[in-house]
């Protein structure tokens, strides 16, 4: 497990093993890589970062991340696998679920109040993009970006 302090002084916990954390996910992020670029949304107030939200009523961790990469990008997925869990703690402590998928398709939309848009980033534009959300500039993000480096040939 890696423990780090995020851009907010926050102390968050990053761990690649399932369940290892005593709250439940209610939260999702998902990192797609399609011809070498990685999909992301731009956040109105946070800039660029990966798709993802928060849990809808009576909804499952999968479907929660296939539908808000949907709503924030008109990007379909297929094989949705489980990557990562993070748990920040904040005044109430939150956990989120980082899910690896592969593009299956895209359609347009109209973006919504809470995202103007979405990009493909080759790698080197995903870590340095002068416009990236806080999210994308900490300790688990960087640590999360060399496994799925390691793990590329799997997806």
């Amino acid at each position: 497990m890696l423990t780090f302090t995020d851009l907010h002084g926050l102390q968050v916990d990053l761990s690649f093993t399932r369940g290892e954390f005593e709250v439940e996910p209610k939260h999702v992020l998902v990192f797609l890589k399609r011809d070498n670029k990685w999909l992301c949304t731009i956040h109105k107030h946070r800039g660029i970062e990966v798709p993802g939200g928060k849990l809808e009523e009576g909804e499952t961790l999968e479907e929660a991340a296939i539908r808000e990469v949907f709503e924030e990008t008109g990007v379909h997925v297929k094989n949705l696998q489980w990557f990562a869990e993070y748990a920040v703690h904040d005044k109430v402590l939150f956990c989120k679920t980082v899910f690896m998928a592969q593009f299956a398709g895209q359609e347009q939309i109209e973006f919504d109040l809470e995202t103007s848009g979405m990009l493909w980033l080759a790698d080197e534009e995903f870590v340095n993009h002068p416009n990236l959300s806080f999210h994308m500039k900490d300790e688990g993000m960087k640590r999360m970006l060399e496994e799925l480096k390691r793990r590329d040939k799997q997806w």
